[in-house]
């Protein structure tokens, strides 16, 4: 499996991405089982969580095994504000995995940023196309997603027969 670049981003305060960013924020590839991607990670699940009432998380739950690169943003700092990640699923197709910011980190950019860096690496890995699943209750990321070019496709893989699965795709 090809491997995406080790490097780290940083986004200076004038990128235009979206809203502004974080004045000094850092993009770092990481290992997925990290002590700031486990925390980064468990908040992503207890807010899913509360939504829904539980853990409804449908599929194989990504582990560093299934994921091809993981990253954390950063503020200048070095206060871990977000991650996200790609899981090769088929046909060299990437899977966004763990995408998650802090809420008070939330409005300035980072998620933007954060997803301009997983479309690089799903470059890099030789992607043709991200797709991913978010749940029906999540509408800030349904909104984030559309806006940022994503097209609502139908349920796929371990997604299908999810009744509250939403699933997006955006060709690279």
């Amino acid at each position: 499996m090809p491997e995406a670049s080790p490097s780290t981003t940083t986004v200076p305060s004038d990128t235009p991405i979206g809203t502004a960013v974080p004045r000094g924020l850092s993009i770092d590839v990481e290992h997925f089982d990290s002590p700031d991607a486990q925390r980064l990670r468990a908040a992503q699940r207890l807010e899913i969580d509360r939504s829904y009432g539980g853990d409804t998380e449908p599929g194989e739950k990504p582990t560093a095994d299934s994921i091809a690169v993981f990253f954390v943003a950063r503020d200048e700092d070095g206060t871990p504000l977000g991650c996200g990640g790609l899981r090769l699923v088929q046909d060299g197709i990437t899977e966004v995995k763990r995408m998650y910011v802090r809420p008070e980190s939330r409005g300035a950019g980072v998620s933007s940023a954060i997803l301009r860096r997983l479309e690089e690496a799903a470059i890099d890995l030789g992607s043709p196309a991200l797709v991913l699943e978010t749940g029906d209750q999540q509408k800030r990321a349904i909104g984030f997603y559309e806006r940022e070019g994503f097209t609502r496709i139908a349920n796929f893989g371990p997604y299908v027969g999810a009744a509250r699965s939403i699933c997006y795709s955006k060709v690279l």
